[in-house]
């Protein structure tokens, strides 16, 4: 009882800690350590929550779809008295169209992260600069990634196939996502620059219809006028038909590809560096 009592009125006679001192003891203790990694899953999840509740994963596989039915069903017939498996010649298209809305969805995320504020948001709160621009391109490879699945099930439905094999396969897949994703950062530029997802799904909307409709990827190069030809087989959703056509068949060569591949480096090489310097600029 001694001791316990001497030792009491040690510690009473000991000079208490400054308050700022103490406050800056705790604070150090209990601050959160920064994480790259942590902050892309936490935002990844937060867009792919959000895709769930506003049924964006839903749209992933309810479009391609649309686009087997529109733009096999009308042209099949013809197409078969030219001797063209039809199911084969137009899967390219269904599934660029099907990445090219992925990209449209991006763009209107991108656009409506930049007109509530979240972006200025972001800048203000410790939080690594392209994070937010990484966490929305994985929920878009998701977002793709599905649709591509979807596509492919309902291009098996109509009767295409692989004949390329399982090398062949993984190649079309690989394209695809690499073209999916090259239009997605494209679309997030837009988004981010525009800051309007009404002007931005125009924007995005109407090249893609008009580059797709006259391109290779519905009908032959040969049945469109002498004067067009040259524009209707060297532009990108051409290249990349005819190239994806190629594949899923087994005849691709590297020389067939070169256009298709440097259509998309290009794309990637230019949209990339001015998507990042869009997301991470102080405003």
């Amino acid at each position: 009882m001694t001791a316990i009592a001497a030792g009491t009125a040690q510690s009473d006679d000991t000079p208490p800690e400054p308050k700022s001192q103490a406050v800056e003891r705790v604070g150090r203790h209990r601050r959160p350590e920064l994480s790259v990694t942590g902050q892309w899953f936490a935002l990844t999840g937060r867009n792919l929550r959000r895709m769930w509740t506003t049924g964006g994963f839903f749209i992933a596989v309810l479009a391609p779809a649309i686009f087997t039915v529109g733009f096999y069903l009308p042209l099949r017939f013809v197409m078969s008295f030219q001797g063209v498996d039809y199911s084969q010649f137009v899967m390219p298209i269904i599934v660029l169209q099907a990445m090219a809305f992925t990209a449209i969805s991006a763009a209107g995320k991108a656009a409506q992260e930049a007109v509530n504020g979240m972006n200025a948001r972001f800048q203000t709160m410790p939080v690594f600069a392209g994070v937010p621009l990484a966490s929305r391109m994985s929920a878009s490879f998701v977002h793709c990634t599905i649709s591509l699945i979807a596509a492919l099930a309902y291009g098996h439905i109509i009767g295409f196939r692989f004949t390329g094999g399982v090398g062949s396969a993984a190649l079309f897949v690989a394209m695809s996502l690499a073209i999916a994703m090259t239009l997605s950062l494209g679309g997030d530029l837009i988004g981010t620059l525009t800051r309007s997802p009404e002007r931005t799904s125009q924007a995005l909307t109407i090249p893609q219809l008009i580059l797709g409709m006259f391109s290779a990827g519905f009908v032959p190069v040969a049945q469109f006028p002498e004067w067009s030809q040259w524009f209707v087989r060297n532009q990108p959703i051409s290249q990349f038909s005819i190239s994806m056509r190629a594949i899923a068949d087994g005849s691709a060569t590297l020389h067939l590809m070169t256009p298709a591949i440097l259509w998309c480096v290009g794309l990637f090489v230019v949209i990339t560096p001015i998507t990042v310097w869009a997301n991470v600029r102080r405003k």
